[in-house]
């Protein structure tokens, strides 16, 4: 992190002084660390009290904390090319705020900087939503410290001390757009973009598709099984040190977990493709055996995903050049979110018999144009030679870099034993259950009343451009207040989206969807998907502000699991308690029916029985039997959490988030010592 100024600022002639004194790098690896350094040189009145002041021998007032340069060669570090970077970063954070205190006299703010905005220090975008929260890119890309990218480029293969000087227009690119770019720049964007698209493309389907499918065989219960099946990408943090540390020199540091990786995702899916048929069947087995291996298959898909994000994360550090490190974030997102919407919103529309019948076919059919088994398949095998591909025609650069993993594991128990994490873990353990019925439960419960599949597909595409849209005021409400009034607003926003979703499914029409229901729904989910994004970009603003610039990849990548891990860990049982409170009893036929019935597909019924579970339900219906639901455990359970979660955010979350916004930054670092 660049070393923090007061009020005042050094002038010219000292800084060329010094700078004449001073041995200096090739200018492009000055550009790259200048570049690194801009993007984490922000100054605020907050940061510069919150510091301790500085001791030792060579330590300045709080009003003119210059970069230090010690003359003493004893004092210097051994490698001269280590002291000729430190030297140089020197400068460049002095030149920096020279520019910065001409550009900007005035005061600066004491408001924090949302990263949502797009301004400096900036680390998320405002394009998220609930489904979507996994997207959360390794930090190390938007954050990265002077000390870990000195490091970073002297063990780059391309370091060298001994190319000609560049012109410093050169280092005007970081704005620059698409086609500006060098061509190496962008042929890496369009991989990274690839990379990020074919693991959205399962996550889409486990995230997204694939519960909606089987709503149609199993029960909440069992729906909430397979909602396990996302779990790793909101756990990746436990194992992501092993794949940054530990690969093959022949393959290359990320190639080495990339190309397994996909191979094995890409086998995954060809034999799903082939077997899904069969293993929905076996899903609906009364005792829930099938629903568990059918998830732990997907478990396993989802497990793949996550691991080669990490390597994907790690890699564009290196495939983008450091001045335009920016669009590595944007290429994440491209990528992901296009792999998402295929896989949801498209594949959900072409896997609907109705829509393909009414749109695309002449003569009825029973299935859509899409299956989910042809879908994998072909998904799979364009893993495969996507693999092939990326191993014969991409080279990576070689690197001496190593991460040690002991390290980074102690940084993170490190940052778990302070106190103010602590209280945040839990506030994002336990803030989501208010709203967690609404968002595992109400598009289920609605395609229980009748709405059909590709008229949910259609409100989710409706829905997608206002999430990206409205998506800007939230960056902009982060920047203006304090991100944690924002995100205490967002809080209450959802939980007024949870009641009004609630009242959308017990209005549904009995004659079937109209127009007026089907705007109404559009407007709800416009409203929860908002209030959605504005509270996750608001908390991602505030960890951007609290996060260690030291240890900043491992402090943003903790607290960004801990806050998905908190929209996904309930979801097991919220669907679980909808069954639980549901009562469904199947009646009889009023009038006398002969057994042989062609309307019948299954043996008469001639006795009441429970038809919670949804293969009761069928049973029931195909026996001539009418399912009556005296209670509906969906109204119940999203009643509870909304009380949960009021009685929660007044008692204790909202305080205890206010206390730790009025915290000062040292609050918030670990101790001299405390990490290795």
């Amino acid at each position: 992190m660049p070393a923090l100024f007061g009020d005042s600022f050094p002038s010219d002639e000292s800084i060329t002084a010094h700078a004449l004194q001073q041995p200096s790098l090739p200018l492009h690896q000055s550009i790259e660390l200048e570049s690194i350094d801009h993007s984490n040189s922000t100054v605020s009145k907050a940061h510069i009290e919150d510091e301790p002041a500085p001791t030792g021998p060579h330590s300045t007032s709080p009003k003119t904390r210059l970069p230090v340069v010690v003359s003493d060669p004893q004092e210097r570090s051994e490698s001269p090319i280590s002291s000729i970077i430190s030297d140089s970063e020197q400068e460049l954070e002095s030149s920096q705020m020279l520019r910065k205190a001409r550009k900007s006299p005035s005061p600066v703010s004491d408001r924090p900087t949302s990263p949502a905005s797009g301004e400096e220090n900036g680390h998320a975008n405002g394009n998220m939503e609930t489904r979507m929260e996994m997207r959360r890119k390794h930090p190390s890309l938007d954050s990265p410290t002077s000390a870990s990218q000195t490091a970073h480029l002297m063990s780059r293969e391309s370091f060298t001390l001994d190319d000609e000087p560049l012109n410093m227009s050169d280092a005007a690119n970081s704005n620059a757009s698409f086609f500006q770019l060098p061509r190496q720049d962008r042929r890496n964007f369009l991989l990274l973009v690839l990379l990020y698209f074919l693991q959205g493309i399962p996550m889409g389907l486990a995230g997204g598709s694939v519960p909606f499918i089987l709503k149609r065989r199993l029960s909440y219960g069992q729906i909430g099984v397979f909602s396990l099946a996302s779990y790793p990408y909101s756990l990746k943090l436990l194992w992501s040190p092993i794949v940054d540390a530990v690969w093959h020199p022949r393959l290359g540091r990320r190639k080495s977990w990339i190309l397994p990786i996909q191979m094995c995702s890409g086998l995954g899916m060809i034999y799903l493709g082939g077997r899904i048929k069969d293993m929905m069947v076996t899903a609906e087995a009364s005792d829930g055996s099938g629903v568990w291996t059918f998830t732990w298959w997907w478990f396993f898909l989802v497990f793949l995903c996550a691991t080669q994000d990490i390597a994907v994360d790690g890699w564009a550090i290196t495939l983008i050049s450091p001045q335009n490190l920016s669009y590595a974030s944007t290429a994440q997102t491209v990528g992901l979110t296009a792999g998402h919407f295929l896989s949801f919103t498209v594949f959900l529309a072409l896997n609907s018999p109705d829509f393909a019948n009414r749109w695309f076919r002449t003569t009825a059919g029973k299935e859509g144009i899409l299956t989910l088994g042809g879908y994998l398949t072909f998904w799979g095998w364009s893993y495969l030679v996507v693999t092939l591909g990326l191993a014969i025609l991409k080279r990576e650069e070689k690197t001496k870099e190593r991460d040690g993993i002991l390290d980074v594991y102690k940084s993170m128990f490190g940052i778990l034993k302070l106190r103010n994490i602590q209280t945040i873990i839990i506030i994002h353990l336990i803030g989501k259950i208010g709203f967690q019925a609404n968002d595992a439960v109400t598009n289920l419960k609605l395609l229980d009343k009748g709405f059909s599949q590709e008229d949910l597909a259609l409100t989710v595409l409706i829905d997608f451009p206002f999430e990206i849209s409205l998506g800007y005021y939230a960056g902009r409400w982060s920047t203006m207040y304090p991100p944690i009034h924002v995100w205490c607003w967002a809080f209450v926003g959802r939980l007024i989206a949870a009641v009004i979703a609630q009242a959308t499914v017990m209005i549904f029409p009995k004659e079937g969807v109209q127009t007026w229901y089907f705007l109404t729904i559009i407007g709800s989910h416009i409203f929860s998907t908002f209030s959605n994004t504005v509270m996750f970009v608001a908390i991602s603003a505030f960890h951007a502000k609290i996060a260690d610039p030291t240890i900043g990849g491992t402090y943003m990548t903790l607290l960004a699991t801990v806050s998905n891990l908190g929209g996904t860990f309930p979801k097991f049982f919220i669907l679980k308690l909808v069954d639980a409170f549901t009562v469904a009893t199947c009646l009889p036929p009023a009038s006398p029916v002969v057994s042989g019935n062609s309307s019948l597909t299954r043996d008469l019924i001639t006795a009441p029985f429970s038809c919670v579970a949804e293969v009761e339900k069928h049973r029931c219906i195909a026996g001539g039997g009418t399912c009556n639901i005296s209670r509906d455990g969906y109204y119940i359970t999203n009643v509870v959490c909304v009380i949960i979660g009021i009685l929660t955010f007044w008692s204790y979350i909202r305080p205890a988030a206010m206390k730790l916004q009025a915290l000062p930054l040292r609050a918030w670092r670990l101790a001299p010592g405390a990490e290795p």
